[in-house]
């Protein structure tokens, strides 16, 4: 395997400890070690698959990529950082990378999996139209949904504004004042699910993503948690 070596400031700030300005002066006012052994240049190269670094005495090991599953609740945005509301990254607690993004979004009062990485490769493989990802939703909807809501989603609906939804997989679970659904589209657009179910004269009440090709929401996860994904999941995603 090749080395790369990289900058030390650039190493602890893809890490978070701070900026590559704050950073800097950690560094010169001996705060930071390689290897048990202060050094006090942050040009100075490490190799971080070798070396071990710390700063103020606590160990920072180096990530290139992470990847959690994340069972967003409602009431936080997908995005990275917001004024105003809870993101989905201020979630996201013991995260070593600064530079995590959620891959896709879901709306504000939408619970379910989301996935959060840096790995832009990956997250391209996901959304990217083309590739034709499967996204599994629960939803309970106001009005009784029939098998002619069915067949209008297998052929794709006209969702507003001049856009069409491709056709989608519905699977009544239960039909009745307030019916539950099981839906599954290979898109992304905004509140599409919302907006399909309201082409056919109904209200989305509750929204739950269920799975995102092969990653499923672990049933053990609470509203709100996170875990690393396993090695097994990564593997099938890659």
């Amino acid at each position: 395997m090749a080395v790369i070596m990289m900058r030390l400031d650039k190493y602890l700030a893809d890490m978070g400890v701070g900026t590559r300005t704050e950073i800097k002066k950690y560094v010169r006012r001996g705060k930071v070690k390689v290897d048990g052994v202060v050094v006090k240049s942050p040009e100075v190269k490490v190799d971080p698959n070798v070396q071990k670094v710390s700063y103020l005495d606590q160990p920072v090991s180096y990530e290139k990529f992470e990847y959690y599953m994340l069972n967003k609740p409602a009431g936080v945005i997908s995005a990275t950082t917001d004024k105003k509301d809870k993101t989905v990254i201020d979630l996201i607690t013991e995260k070593k990378r600064k530079d995590l993004f959620p891959v896709g979004r879901l709306d504000k009062d939408t619970e379910g999996l989301l996935l959060i990485t840096n790995d832009g490769e990956l997250a391209h493989r996901l959304l990217a139209p083309k590739k034709h990802v499967d996204k599994v939703y629960y939803a309970k909807v106001k009005g009784k949904v029939t098998e002619e809501d069915v067949k209008a989603f297998a052929e794709g609906v006209s969702i507003g504004q001049g856009e069409m939804a491709k056709p989608a997989t519905l699977e009544i679970l239960v039909s009745d004042e307030i019916s539950e659904i099981r839906l599954t589209i290979q898109e992304g657009k905004f509140h599409q699910v919302k907006r399909m179910f309201i082409s056919v004269g109904k209200e989305v009440v509750y929204l739950k993503r269920l799975s995102m090709g092969s990653l499923v929401l672990d049933e053990n996860l609470p509203l709100g948690a996170y875990r690393p994904l396993t090695r097994e999941e990564l593997e099938q995603l890659c």
